[in-house]
């Protein structure tokens, strides 16, 4: 007999002791914690043992709920004592006032002690903390009773002083408390601008003591000590330090030579605060940075003209951020060098914002104009209200972007560039003819960027940056101030992309604002349509891509342009004008065959639909205008790309030209109408049948037979003579039989409707006079009759009805 089991049973056997020893160690372990809550709770009696198997899950230790019931017992101890000396002081003399106070507090500080050496960490931290309170109530007390004419500042001052050095000596006698310590260094945030306030001091001589105040926190985070410490001292800086540069800015604007010193001693207390807390480096040294800028342009700003302080601040914050040279030799920390390039950046931003209501003016200052074309409205000098130095501004900027390089620094040079030009008019007030020209040389500059010489490679986009190489790194002088400003991570993208897209926007609004200046004078409306027309031209054969076909569809624009201003200059009439229009779209439709180009082709057909409205108020010049533009579709419709949209338009704007010609010949016959309709549509059919002999009788012929049929059904209705139902009738004969002769559904349906109402039409007459000439019975009879032979007959019928649809259903 094998004794040996087979695997399966073997390992099912094993599972289920190891469940036993599991369950036997869980109830173990159990009993365990039970007798260990017996030996460290003597007093009182022990608590039952769980039960078998089951471990009962303790919510708090004994030493745990010690701790808590002594630290309640420690907080309403101290309550009593301050509700009985509150209460009780006016009854009680100095000594007994005295002597409760420091008893109580005594007793608050005293505490800790022994509760630390029995392990109590809690419950010291709370009387502690308590403690600490009284000895502030002490020195209120004190101020009260025994030097009621003390000054309150003064006294505050040099009782915070005590306060320091007190709990900063107690914290560090008992190290064990955590709380002490930061409340020291809380305490001496308060002597030295206390004290700067209680000597007159002004806002300088405070904000001094509250620099010197975050020095000595700061010389606190250079130092090791506890967490806690360190984060108080972080704060108490921080907060004075903030407040200290708001007064030095604010008295840099009301008092330069008083200001900067502080903005100076701030700016020192950043820098040496950036070596002590590393992770902030970046952040102090921008602070620090700002700081700068505002303490040497103030003074500076302070003996120019007013119009010259955003340029004082903008060339302190460029020079700031061009100390890349000292980098390069290792005399400046790299987060240091970012903090200053940073802050550089920011300055000049903030002018170049202020430097851009001249950019705006000067871009679409020209579309406000209270009179209409060649009025002069804006042909007089007007004087501005923006100064000069905004155009020093952007050209600042635009240097410093250009020098720093790289793919962003380009693009910063453009726009700023561009900017300045658009300003350059209004900020210099220039005469009208040096505006225009002003405007198109940023519109020539503009589109030249945007025709990428560089070709394909400037389409391909640069890889994302990787970290910086190190101080050796060469970068223009501007290149630290750029590099902050965009150091966040960015979608890679094509420089030579972003240079044409800006370029083309840039154009294209320069261009427009010159136009609506040009608009003032005639000869300055052709002198820039022709120049923008040179322009966009150029870029559309010179470019690439969307710039390309932006380029193109503005071209047109301007062709339009001067066409429709030489309609004006001859006195032509609107509809004149129209037609004079259609040339660009003709142009554009020959030009398409060798430039291919869809925004120049819409645009065309933009003015062409514009030409069209022109003519509307005389139809004859409308008629010519529609079949014109027919003929211009037709030719389009020879390229075999355009061939079915345009075959299309062609069409309808033929048979607009029609419809409209027969309405100012006075054409009233519906026939006239229709059949220019129905005649191409049938042949259209036709060849679509033959091409595809399984298409549907109703799509190739459906359309053509309704066009004809439906109006001159609905003619035939309210018509008295006999011409036109013998035409239809005759008509929808020879519809229907060609309809059975080639076993085509739709001639047969449509005719052979055609051809009974127009029946009906015909004996309608005499079918009303036989029916007035018969017994009032008869109909009823009649009709009766029917119903019944129907009915006898219905079964036949039916299958006739059946066959019928069949019949009609296998033709197409």
């Amino acid at each position: 007999m094998d004794m040996n089991p087979p695997p399966v049973e073997e390992l099912r056997r094993v599972d289920a002791e190891l469940a036993r020893l599991d369950a036997r160690r869980a109830e173990l372990l159990a009993r365990r914690a039970w007798l260990l809550g017996v030996l460290y709770a003597p007093a009182g009696r022990a608590a039952a043992p769980p039960f078998p198997g089951v471990a009962a899950p303790a919510e708090t230790s004994p030493r745990g709920a010690q701790n808590v019931l002594l630290t309640l017992g420690g907080i309403l101890l101290a309550v009593a004592a301050l509700a009985f000396t509150l209460v009780s002081w006016g009854s009680m003399g100095i000594a007994g006032r005295s002597a409760v106070l420091l008893a109580v507090t005594s007793a608050a500080l005293a505490a800790p002690a022994v509760l630390l050496r029995r392990g109590l960490g809690s419950t010291a931290e709370a009387v502690g903390a308590l403690g600490l309170v009284l000895t502030v109530l002490d020195a209120y007390a004190l101020h009260r009773v025994a030097l009621p004419g003390t000054d309150g500042l003064g006294y505050t001052a040099a009782a915070a002083a005590v306060l320091a050095g007190v709990w900063g000596g107690y914290g560090g006698l008992l190290r064990g408390l955590r709380l002490p310590l930061p409340a020291a260094v809380v305490a001496a945030q308060l002597p030295l601008p206390l004290g700067a306030l209680a000597a007159g001091g002004g806002p300088a001589v405070v904000a001094w003591a509250a620099v010197l105040t975050a020095a000595a926190d700061v010389l606190v985070l250079g130092r090791p000590p506890r967490s806690e410490v360190r984060v108080t001292a972080g704060v108490s800086a921080g907060v004075l330090a903030a407040w200290a540069l708001l007064t030095g800015a604010g008295l840099s604007l009301t008092d330069p030579w008083t200001g900067a010193p502080l903005l100076l001693g701030c700016a020192a207390l950043c820098l040496y605060a950036a070596g002590a807390a590393r992770p902030a480096a970046s952040t102090l040294a921008t602070v620090a940075g700002l700081a700068l800028v505002a303490a040497v342009a103030g003074p500076a700003r302070a003996a120019l003209p007013a119009e010259w302080a955003v340029p004082v601040y903008v060339v302190c914050g460029l020079a700031l951020a061009a100390l890349w040279r000292p980098v390069r030799a290792g005399w400046i920390p790299e987060a240091v060098r970012g903090g200053f390039g940073l802050a550089g950046g920011v300055v000049a931003g903030l002018g170049v914002l202020w430097a851009l209501p001249p950019v705006l003016a000067g871009l679409l200052g020209p579309a406000d104009r209270s009179a209409g074309l060649w009025s002069g409205t804006h042909a007089a000098p007007v004087p501005a209200d923006y100064p000069a130095t905004a155009a020093l501004v952007l050209l600042l900027g635009a240097v410093a972007a250009a020098t720093a390089g790289g793919p962003w620094g380009r693009w910063g040079a453009v726009v700023l560039g561009w900017s300045l030009l658009m300003a350059l008019p209004v900020a210099l007030e220039l005469p009208y003819a040096a505006g225009i020209a002003v405007r198109l040389v940023a519109t020539a500059a503009a589109l030249g960027l945007a025709v990428r010489p560089g070709g394909p490679a400037h389409d391909r986009p640069e890889p994302a940056p990787g970290p910086a190489p190190g101080p050796e790194r060469p970068e223009g002088a501007w290149g630290a101030s750029w590099t902050a400003v965009t150091a966040a991570p960015v979608v890679p993208v094509a420089p030579g992309a972003l240079l044409a897209w800006t370029g083309s926007a840039a154009g294209t609004a320069s261009a427009v604002s010159a136009l609506l200046l040009a608009l003032d004078v005639r000869a300055a409306t052709f002198g820039v349509l022709g120049v923008l027309l040179a322009l966009f031209t150029a870029v559309a054969v010179l470019g690439g891509g969307a710039v390309r076909e932006t380029a193109a569809g503005a071209a047109v624009l301007a062709a339009a342009g001067l066409v429709g201003a030489g309609a004006a200059t001859a006195g032509l009439s609107g509809a004149a004008a129209g037609l004079a229009l259609l040339i660009v779209p003709a142009a554009t439709a020959a030009l398409a065959v060798r430039v291919r180009s869809v925004a120049a082709e819409v645009t065309g057909a933009a003015v062409g639909a514009l030409a069209l409205a022109l003519t509307v108020p005389r139809p004859a010049a409308l008629a010519l205008a529609l079949a014109l533009g027919g003929v211009i579709a037709a030719a389009t419709a020879l390229r075999a790309e355009r061939r079915r949209a345009a075959s299309w338009t062609a069409g309808a704007l033929f048979l607009a030209a029609a419809w409209v010609r027969l309405a100012v010949w006075g054409v009233t016959v519906p026939e006239a109408y229709t059949l220019p309709v129905t005649v191409p549509a049938l042949v259209v059919g036709l060849l679509r049948r033959r091409r595809d002999p399984a298409a549907s009788s109703w799509a190739a012929y459906g359309p053509g037979l309704a066009a004809t049929l439906v109006p001159s059904l609905a003619a035939v209705w309210s018509d008295p003579h006999w011409t036109r139902p013998l035409l239809l009738g005759t008509g929808a004969l020879a519809v229907t039989l060609l309809g059975a002769r080639f076993r085509l559904q739709a001639p047969l349906v449509l005719g052979g409707a055609a051809l009974v109402l127009v029946a009906a039409h015909e004996l309608a007459p005499y079918v009303v006079q036989l029916v007035g000439a018969l017994p009032r019975w008869l109909p009823p009879a009649a009709a009766g009759l029917l119903l019944l032979a129907v009915g006898a007959t219905y079964e036949r019928r039916l299958r006739e009805a059946r066959a019928l649809r069949g019949r009609l259903a296998r033709m197409r």
